[in-house]
């Protein structure tokens, strides 16, 4: 069986070597003494949030193939925003998810809610980047780094301002936990086969820290299932196929909000 996310993670380690060679990481934290970009605080906007959804931009999906190929990153999340989102998630893998740094610094210029770069991070390099390309967040999956990649990851994070979207999948990778982690993912979607089971969410409920923020990732499309993840303690819903789908994902989030809401 084809196993993506290993397929994602070398592939990704390539890319970067590449990048390195034309921006070595020296002249980014040379560019980041300079980096004066607003943050917003993810932690705080979810906890604020009426439904705490993190609508996502994305293209393309490695099992779905192209989802909404042309679509502007910048109309997009204004229409997100609008529509009421708790915070923004932007995909900037381009090769397996249609993504860019790009669409994250236009996202980022214009938003006033917090921006996630959601990406596969391997390397401190990248968390560079994020910050310099205007993000708030970052995801970082614990299936693709090891328990001290992870905590080293949130400690350079937090040094640079930006919070961490901590993501698991299963019992195991718990220990990738640390006391700095205060938003925790799980992810529904196996990276490994990418097929989804919103079970995972209510079975990983006791193994999460009370006093972190917890979200709920991938295979939500029905507002029910917000406020039955709501009711049982989540206040993070990060969605995106079910709105990029649709002709105005702005539009279909509003009426998802609504709904969540009655």
């Amino acid at each position: 069986m084809r196993d993506i996310l290993r397929e994602i993670i070398a592939h990704k380690r390539n890319e970067i070597t590449v990048q390195k060679d034309s921006m070595p990481y020296s002249l980014l934290e040379r560019e980041l003494a300079d980096c004066h970009s607003s943050v917003y605080s993810l932690k705080d906007a979810l906890l604020q949030s009426g439904t705490g959804i993190i609508a996502e931009f994305k293209r393309r999906s490695p099992s779905r193939g192209w989802i909404n190929q042309h679509a502007n990153a910048g109309d997009v999340t204004k229409g997100y925003e609008i529509a009421g989102a708790a915070a923004l998630s932007v995909l900037t893998d381009s090769t397996y998810f249609g993504g860019t740094l790009a669409d994250l610094q236009c996202v980022a210029r214009q938003a006033k809610i917090p921006v996630i770069r959601k990406e596969f991070i391997v390397d401190e390099y990248q968390i560079l980047q994020a910050r310099l390309s205007g993000a708030s967040a970052v995801l970082l999956i614990a299936a693709a780094l090891t328990v001290e990649e992870t905590y080293r990851f949130t400690r350079l994070s937090k040094q640079l301002d930006l919070e961490v979207l901590l993501e698991l999948h299963d019992e195991r990778e718990v220990e990738h936990v640390s006391s700095e982690n205060t938003i925790i993912g799980i992810n529904n979607r196996n990276l490994g086969t990418f097929v989804t089971d919103l079970e995972k969410s209510y079975r990983m409920i006791e193994l999460l820290p009370r006093d972190a923020v917890w979200v709920s990732e991938s295979g939500i499309s029905n507002p029910e299932t917000v406020k039955e993840l709501r009711q049982a303690g989540y206040r993070g819903f990060l969605i995106g196929e079910n709105f990029m789908r649709t002709a105005d994902p702005g539009v279909s989030l509003e009426e998802f909000i609504k709904e969540v809401l009655q």
